[in-house]
């Protein structure tokens, strides 16, 4: 009895939904949770009502063609729906994420047709090189969160972002870490330095940099809140220069703290081993660097 009643209770308040009935700004809202490549590929070719929705040059404001490196392999071309998406924003695009591919001519493409971008992310683009994000670099004027990982970018066109990006406040340059062989570079750190004196928030992980290179950033960038400086082996942090560097930092990354909660440690693990061929699970983090790709990245 008390079954029956129960069940008779959940048909009488299930609720039928039709997506096609909620408002525009409802179905805009939970579409732009989507990536672009999600967007372009699926959701527009849902029903009529979406596609209009998607064409709206408002669902274009930010661009995020996040991926896990493996669409390379299949029939998508990554670079032509990046440049369809800056089309349909339109001029109106502020944030944008390019993952596993790039080129010079596609960041001339989107800094050419939007000149509000405020955060640039290129992850894992080896098709830019350091003359193409300084042929840009002008183009980026309202620029406030910038991040290159695994991607190259010298100290030179470190320098030219930090003179024509006047309102950079967060900057993430990752690396691949290694251990050996032991090699100590403080150019960026002191390109960094010398150009980026607003900076808030600095992640460094897997940087060549030197406690001199360091102590050269504390001292110029005076606005520091969050340092994240996990796998840059160079550093070794003694007792007073660590509870010294707590007392400014509000949230600091030590070389030797866990990267579990680092969104790349597994990811370039695969990236590494699809490559080489190496042990994704061999070694600490990542220990070729630029053995691998013949350059320093």
């Amino acid at each position: 009895m008390a079954k029956s009643s129960y069940q008779t209770y959940r048909r009488r308040t299930r609720i039928n939904r039709n997506w096609l009935e909620l408002p525009d700004d409802v179905t805009a809202s939970i579409l732009c949770r989507l990536g672009a490549i999600e967007i372009l590929t699926r959701a527009q070719k849902v029903c009529m009502p979406w596609r209009k929705i998607c064409k709206d040059r408002l669902m274009w404001r930010t661009i995020d063609m996040r991926n896990d490196g493996f669409l390379r392999d299949y029939d998508f071309d990554l670079d032509k729906m990046c440049r369809h998406g800056v089309d349909r924003s339109s001029g109106c695009l502020v944030d944008i994420n390019v993952e596993h591919f790039g080129t010079d001519e596609l960041l001339k493409y989107i800094t050419n047709s939007s000149t509000g971008i405020r955060r640039l992310r290129l992850v894992c683009c080896y098709g830019i090189t350091d003359e193409g994000l300084i042929e840009v670099a002008s183009k980026l004027p309202l620029l406030e969160h910038l991040e290159i990982s695994f991607s190259f970018a010298s100290a030179q066109s470190l320098e030219v972002i930090g003179r024509s990006c006047p309102l950079l406040k967060s900057l993430k340059l990752n690396k691949y870490a290694y251990r050996y062989p032991y090699d100590e570079c403080d150019d960026d750190a002191l390109a960094i330095a010398s150009t980026m004196h607003d900076l808030h928030h600095l992640q460094l992980c897997g940087n060549k940099l030197t406690k001199d290179g360091l102590q050269k950033i504390l001292d110029c960038c005076p606005n520091l809140e969050s340092l994240d400086l996990r796998k840059c082996f160079n550093i070794n942090f003694g007792v007073v220069s660590k509870r010294r560097c707590s007392k400014r930092i509000k949230s600091l990354r030590l070389p030797d703290d866990s990267t579990d909660d680092y969104e790349f440690d597994r990811a370039n693990r695969r990236e590494l081993y699809a490559q080489t061929h190496c042990d994704p699970d061999y070694g600490d983090f990542l220990l070729l660097g630029r053995s691998v790709f013949g350059r320093d990245w």
